[in-house]
């Protein structure tokens, strides 16, 4: 007999749909609104009036007086903000900051504000209940939740709480769920990585399990400590197992492996998260493409990913967008970030209504050559060599080697496999053709005797495990980067190469 919890969620879970198609069905409305609104709220702040607010009426006037800018650009005035300053850019001052790792700024400080914080959870909670409006299926909502995430422990940096953003969602679990929610707090606050997943394996696997959610690469780490413990597929140890939700990676090049782990097919949702912001969401199952969140407190621009470099290149809203095109977003936010480049590339796959996929990193790329080769195509490229070569893989990285001993350069794949392909000659064949077919800038460097065929260096067992826990970077919302345009990921990975 269902519970009164599983009952209910049906409706709600329609009337929340009907909400979420009123804004998605008035896209460029609901974005006029949110863009007038983000002005009138700064427009007395220390970088609203810096950039004229008051007298900025059109997006060509955004244009014109609010310069794109990064985490390094616009921190300045985050430094401010870190300090204990308020309305620097956003009124008052943030509830939290959600620490992440830059690259080149070291520690970065998102701030999250009494406005964009329930955005965050709104959207996570509104992809459950667009699955449920879909499919009619809620037995799940009884059954135990997982979500592998960082730890929920907070500090405070002048009087703001500051942590991991999903250490602070961790705080905003709605209480219906609680008594479904795993892991425990106590196993939750675990800082190493190796030692929670065991710790959460202890407590998970005599329980109901329904939903598994997290980034691909960590559960599919906690699958595999649950396998080597039983022998059995996950979907044995958990036969209520039937909804996994992901974000943070393209979970493509994982999927044979996930399948094989779960031994079945289960449904999956995929998220568009952020510190800066919850961007989109999947909300039908037989699609890719994610709902962008149009209503939630953020304003998007988008430029066209081949002119990004360009010195004025052109700013688009969404009307203006088209299908197919890689583009930079850039977002203006009501946590106070001002046009805002946060590095990812997106494609639309949909506009009406409006939907995109994470196609890469504007930094991440190869160009060592000229090539601009993306995270999409190489992606891609290694998904048509998987299929068919029957292989599977854990984690891979790609980097240029511009000056090998011998012969030309090349892009140097290192791929930790699972099930490694019986010939790995005509795997890295099969990746080489389908990005010479994706990308005419790297044909013609192969045509032009400028770059020869890639070559694939296996990686042996757990080697990225190993890797991402020599520089302390083993777990939570850390993530090994796809492409890098040097060598300093590949001169460390050569250490666990496959003798």
């Amino acid at each position: 007999m269902k519970s009164l919890k599983a009952l209910l969620a049906k409706p709600f879970a329609k009337r929340i749909q009907k909400k979420v198609s009123k804004w998605a069905n008035n896209p460029v409305q609901t974005q006029e609104k949110v863009f007038q609104k983000l002005l009138k709220e700064a427009a007395y702040t220390e970088f609203g009036k810096d950039h004229d607010f008051g007298n900025i009426q059109s997006h060509a006037d955004f244009v014109k007086r609010v310069p794109i800018r990064d985490y390094e650009a616009l921190r300045s005035y985050v430094d401010r903000v870190v300090a204990g300053e308020k309305d620097i850019l956003w009124k008052g001052k943030p509830v939290y900051f959600a620490k992440t790792s830059g690259t080149t700024s070291g520690a970065k400080y998102i701030p999250i504000t009494k406005e964009s914080m329930p955005t965050h959870v709104e959207a996570a909670r509104n992809a459950i209940l667009l699955y449920i409006a879909e499919t009619g299926k809620t037995d799940f909502v009884d059954g135990k939740m997982i979500f592998l995430q960082g730890s929920p422990v907070l500090n405070e940096k002048n009087g703001v709480k500051l942590g991991r953003l999903s250490g602070i969602v961790a705080h905003y679990v709605p209480g219906y769920l609680q008594k479904n929610r795993m892991p425990s707090w106590e196993t939750n606050c675990i800082e190493d990585w190796e030692t929670k997943v065991e710790a959460i394996v202890d407590e998970t696997l005599h329980e109901k399990m329904a939903i598994i959610s997290g980034i691909p690469s960590w559960v599919q780490m906690y699958f595999e400590r649950i396998e080597a413990r039983t022998g059995k597929k996950i979907g044995d140890v958990f036969p209520d197992f039937n909804l996994f939700i992901f974000g943070g990676v393209n979970f493509e090049p994982y999927r044979n492996k996930f399948e094989n782990l779960i031994g079945r097919k289960v449904d999956s949702i995929e998220l568009y998260p952020a510190s800066e912001g919850f961007f989109a969401f999947q909300d039908q199952q037989n699609d890719k493409g994610m709902l962008l969140q149009l209503n939630s407190g953020i304003f998007y621009e988008f430029i066209k990913a081949d002119e990004f470099f360009d010195e004025n290149p052109t700013r688009i809203t969404i009307k203006d967008v088209q299908l197919g095109v890689n583009y930079v977003m850039i977002i203006s936010t009501n946590a106070g970030l001002w046009a805002y480049n946060i590095g990812d590339t997106v494609e639309f796959t949909s506009v009406k209504p409006y939907k995109v996929i994470v196609s890469g990193r504007i930094k991440h790329f190869i160009s060592a050559f000229g090539e601009h080769v993306i995270g999409k195509e190489v992606e891609q490229a290694l998904n048509d060599a998987l299929q068919q070569s029957g292989a599977s893989i854990n984690e891979f990285t790609v980097a240029p080697q511009i000056n090998p001993t011998d012969d030309l350069p090349y892009h140097e794949w290192f791929i930790e496999f699972e099930k490694a392909p019986k010939n790995i000659e005509t795997f890295a064949e099969t990746i080489d053709a389908s990005l010479q077919q994706q990308n005419s800038y790297y044909l013609d460097l192969i045509d032009g005797k400028i770059l020869k065929r890639l070559q694939v260096t296996q990686i042996q067992k757990d080697g990225f495990q190993n890797y991402m826990k020599s520089i302390g970077k083993l777990g939570g919302q850390n993530k090994i980067p796809r492409l890098s345009n040097d060598r300093k990921i590949a001169e460390m990975l050569t250490n666990y190469k496959k003798a």
